[in-house]
């Protein structure tokens, strides 16, 4: 299971599925909170990740496997809600207090 301590991080990577653009405003809510962190904040399409740059991947639960598939060693972390998700606040606190965040 892939683990990584929240001060580690240095980008955050929203991974999506051709949607309708709610991912996008969880990239750029995120973004706007983990800026003064130091995170880069990026939105992807869940088929275009890759192994060497995806370190930490927020995701919806349905494309998690996905995921996992195409970038095995990042520590994935799936959402149900686009708005107000525990898992966005998990990574936020993980950064923030440089605790473990793992898949």
């Amino acid at each position: 299971m892939p683990t990584i301590n929240g001060s580690d991080v240095k980008q955050l990577i929203i991974a999506c599925d051709a949607g309708m653009g709610s991912s996008a405003m969880v990239a750029s809510t995120l973004r706007s909170k983990l800026s003064s962190h130091g995170i880069n904040v990026v939105h992807v399409s869940v088929d275009q990740l890759t192994d060497a740059e995806a370190t930490v991947v927020l995701t919806h639960r349905g494309l998690s496997e996905r995921a996992k598939m195409t970038a095995p060693t990042a520590v994935i972390v799936p959402f149900d809600m686009f708005l107000g998700d525990p898992a966005f606040t998990k990574v936020e606190q993980a950064i923030v207090n440089g605790t473990d965040l793992e898949s």
